[in-house]
């Protein structure tokens, strides 16, 4: 496999939320067909990045938590001293924000070990309380995040030298989505870089039914490698910039000027940005910090086998269990080289499609390759179309429901729920919005 990228160019793109939907005009036919392209396909899951309660940025009291203060841990006690709380104490010398000028009461290795970190990070309390969360309340689920990292690390890698990037800023990927390619969040946004769709297709992303590239671990990273880059160009700093990225630049810019500040630290005392993204910042700084030094923290440094591939040349639809059966690949491995492949098969429409196979089976996937059946998708369920008629109620679709769960839970005949609707099947989506009415 070889990686070749052209140069980024600069463009200032506004990474919006998308709104709630406007509540439909009576006699107006509401069609969400155009949305089903961003939609959650059956293969996403929940994102699990949060970070630690709204009030774990202050230490809480003993009595009313079982996560250890960080004062707390400065204490140590020699002869009851847990490893994990050791590695962690050790820790608190805060490596400096690179413009500032180091302690020297500070030890030479500790110099060098802070001067190696190559974006600017600062050792504070909301850092504190992130390091904490993680290395206490979540230490299962982040070492299962640098696991998966160290499956995708090298090409990350790779990219940002390409696009002359800080390698410290494939952490950031951890707090977008432990470097999952299959989650989303409840805005919809999706991949291992959680990017929206619009933002997604600005930087070169296909998203349709059929293929997300936004869940492309190489394609993925090379739109958010162009976007990072952007955002540092225009804002000149790495905190900015990665403030940017998890609000979108319009609003960051507008803070800086109505604060008339200069730095992330000043706006992130202000109101003018969500805590959503004061807090993402240092959990970033967090989460760099444990990365490089694992096993102070008792994580395991285990790692997965490289993303490696081959490439198939496929001229029609197939579906993944039809390969597997014909060449003897797993299916599940398949699924997890191909995760931008929205219903486990091919698209239909592209003349060749280049489907990533493990490495030497390329020859035998061609070869065999006619005694593949096509594969005829089945049409997509209908969304909810709807008119509003005198006093209907409206039922917003969560994830979980099905026709049958909101016919009982209304107390209406699913008959009913159907013609109202005019749903042709029982399959319903989050996000659609159905008629309650008898």
């Amino acid at each position: 496999m070889w990686l070749s990228f052209s140069s980024a160019s600069i463009m200032v793109v506004q990474a919006a939320t998308p709104s709630e939907p406007a509540t439909a005009n009576q006699s107006t036919l509401v069609d969400e067909n155009v949305a089903a392209e961003d939609d959650p396909d059956e293969n996403l899951v929940p994102l699990d990045t949060e970070g630690p309660p709204p009030d774990a940025t202050s230490p809480p009291p003993a009595t009313t938590s079982s996560v250890p203060r960080a004062e707390d841990l400065l204490q140590l006690n020699p002869a009851g001293n847990s490893p994990a709380t050791a590695r962690f104490s050790d820790a608190l010398n805060p490596p400096a924000e690179l413009t500032q000028t180091q302690d020297p009461s500070r030890n030479a290795a500790d110099q060098t070990e802070y001067a190696s970190y190559n974006v600017p990070i600062v050792m504070d309390s909301s850092v504190q309380a992130h390091i904490r969360y993680f290395n206490t309340a979540i230490h299962g689920r982040f070492e299962q995040w640098l696991f998966r990292l160290s499956r995708y690390r090298p090409l990350v890698e790779t990219i940002f030298t390409e696009f002359h990037l800080p390698s410290d800023l494939v952490y950031l990927s951890l707090v977008e989505s432990g470097f999952n390619p299959y989650a989303y969040s409840r805005a919809k946004a999706t991949g291992p870089w959680q990017f929206m769709k619009g933002t997604a297709k600005v930087y070169g992303l296909r998203v349709d039914k059929y293929v997300d590239e936004r869940r492309d671990p190489i394609k993925s990273t090379v739109a958010a490698a162009r976007y990072l880059r952007d955002l540092y160009d225009l804002f000149g700093a790495w905190p900015l910039a990665m403030a940017a990225y998890n609000a979108g630049e319009g609003k960051v810019m507008r803070a800086l000027q109505k604060a008339r500040a200069e730095s992330f630290s000043e706006i992130s005392k202000t109101r003018l940005i969500r805590r959503e993204t004061k807090e993402y910042v240092p959990r970033f700084m967090a989460a760099t910090i444990i990365a490089r030094n694992p096993d102070r923290y008792g994580f395991t440094q285990e790692s997965a086998e490289p993303h490696q591939f081959d490439e198939a040349i496929i001229t029609r639809p197939v579906h993944f269990r039809a390969i597997a059966n014909a060449t003897g690949i797993p299916y599940e491995e398949l699924r997890l080289l191909n995760p931008e492949l929205r219903r486990d098969a091919t698209p239909p429409g592209d003349e060749t499609y280049h489907l990533k196979v493990p490495v030497g089976t390329k020859a035998k996937v061609e070869q065999l390759l006619d005694r593949i059946p096509t594969y005829k998708f089945p049409q997509l369920p209908a969304k909810a179309q709807f008119v509003t008629v005198g006093p209907s109620r409206w039922y917003r679709v969560r994830i979980g429901d099905t026709l049958g769960k909101v016919s009982k839970r209304f107390r209406i005949p699913l008959k009913t729920l159907k013609t109202k609707n005019s749903l042709s099947s029982p399959t319903i989506r989050p996000g659609d919005f159905l008629v309650i009415s008898r």
